[in-house]
């Protein structure tokens, strides 16, 4: 049995929600703890979603993300895993050498489809409808230095109908990145995976 908390830095460009339902569902979790959120937008609503969690927000420039210093004091800080939620990014290299196997990420389509720069959000499901994929789905997946190609951890699907708009498979993505991402979190931490 673990004494010591699994300690979680999240990362979000923007809205927050797989933040929010990987806090609600840790919220009050006796073996891991949401320790910091890290933005690179002051104006990402996940900053206010930090507040609503009394959880500590650090907001920063790529300069900042980009200076030694920046992954020296997530060592300092000694997170156990460091979880990419909508972060637009790419992970400095030195952050990916320092966290082996201990930043993740999720990605709204199965990869290695439509995955790289620039494929996030409605790009991707746009992209996918536009084909005209019979499914879609999310790929959760650790993170190394290049854009959606780190090895992946899990995949989940969901049918693509052709009365889809990028919006509805959108809201079909959602609810598999709310359900998985959570869970797959706290196996990493119980050391299941």
């Amino acid at each position: 049995m673990k004494t010591k908390k699994c300690r979680l830095a999240i990362f979000a460009s923007g809205g927050g929600t797989n933040a929010e339902a990987i806090i609600q569902h840790f919220i009050a979790h006796p073996a891991i703890d949401i320790s910091c959120i890290y933005s690179n937008n002051t104006g990402a609503y996940v900053l206010e979603r930090a507040k609503k969690y009394n959880i500590p927000a650090k907001i920063f420039s790529k300069k900042e993300f980009r200076d030694p210093v920046f992954k020296d004091n997530l060592v300092v800080d000694n997170f156990d895993l460091i979880i990419l939620a909508g972060f637009m990014w790419l992970v400095p290299p030195a952050i990916v050498k320092a966290f082996p196997n201990k930043i993740i990420n999720i990605h709204p389509a199965l990869l290695p489809s439509y995955g790289g720069k620039g494929m996030y959000g409605h790009f991707v499901h746009e992209a996918v409808i536009n084909n005209q994929e019979v499914e879609s789905g999310i790929t959760i997946h650790y993170v190394n230095e290049q854009y959606d190609e780190g090895s992946i951890i899990l995949q989940a699907k969901c049918p693509v109908l052709a009365t889809d708009s990028p919006d509805s498979l959108a809201n079909k993505i959602h609810v598999l990145e709310h359900r998985h991402y959570p869970e797959v979190i706290e196996k990493i931490c119980n050391k299941i995976i």
